[in-house]
């Protein structure tokens, strides 16, 4: 029974070390991260920005393009109804009786209606395009300093991540060996814990008889047992995984 029982002491004081290391590396993780600052999202604005500017330019292209067919359509339009009149104008000297004259005058009334309602819209296509055009003209520019912005941070973005990558991508690697020490179960709750603190702690070590997380003094009897590595302690107040400063002590001097 005694063997029995130092296995599981052995075993819990392993997990205890595992997920103290495991909060070292991610915390090293976010510090990299830090390093790299804004740097990605500011990336990833400028792309959508830039998407958004090319889509703009596109559509008033588009519909430039569309004004311009119709204002060509509108010009054949003038030109057959001018046609039309000449042609009007000149049966109208062969006329046999003022019934005939009246209908061809008519005629030629509504050809010359045509011609001013298609000259009406093709000024209003014309406005329509400069003014798209001076639209058009703005987004570009705007696209074009977007373009360098977007090339300086990618740049300055691929800089860093280089001196960092390797270790992040370490570090990730060490993240995962440590984690298979651990129950699943107690990983999912290390997670849980890192995502509800403002400084990504889910495990602390005991500091001057206080948790290392929220600095709440502990019972001098909680404090034995979690020196004596039998169970998995949370701090009472902030719910962090505590572990004494032993462990602390050893990590650093690991890594040292």
């Amino acid at each position: 029974m005694a063997k029995k029982a130092a296995a599981i002491e052995t075993t819990v004081e392993e997990k205890l070390r595992a997920l103290f290391a495991l909060q070292k590396i991610d915390s090293e993780i976010v510090r990299i991260k830090t390093i790299r600052g804004e740097l990605p999202l500011e990336v990833q604005d400028l792309e959508d920005e830039i998407i958004g500017l090319e889509t703009r330019v596109n559509n008033f292209t588009e519909e430039m393009k569309e004004l311009e067919g119709s204002m060509t359509e509108k010009k054949n339009i003038i030109t057959a109804a001018k046609a039309n009149i000449k042609k009007y104008e000149a049966q109208q000297m062969n006329v046999r009786n003022n019934r005939e004259f009246d209908a061809i005058s008519k005629e030629i009334e509504f050809q010359n209606l045509e011609v001013q309602l298609a000259e009406k819209r093709i000024k209003e296509a014309g406005a329509t395009i400069e003014a798209k055009s001076d639209v058009i003209k703005e987004a570009k520019d705007i696209l074009k300093e977007r373009k360098k912005d977007l090339e300086h941070k990618k740049s300055e973005l691929d800089e860093i991540t280089k001196e960092t990558q390797k270790e992040e991508q370490d570090l990730r690697k060490q993240s995962e060996k440590a984690a298979k020490i651990i129950d699943e179960r107690l990983v999912v709750a290390y997670q849980r814990i890192r995502n509800n603190t403002r400084n990504g702690l889910g495990v602390v070590a005991v500091d001057r008889d206080s948790c290392g997380g929220c600095f709440n003094k502990i019972p001098p009897q909680r404090q034995m047992d979690i020196k004596s590595h039998k169970k998995v302690i949370v701090c009472e107040h902030c719910g962090r995984i505590l572990v004494d400063a032993a462990i602390e002590m050893e990590e650093a001097a690991v890594k040292s």
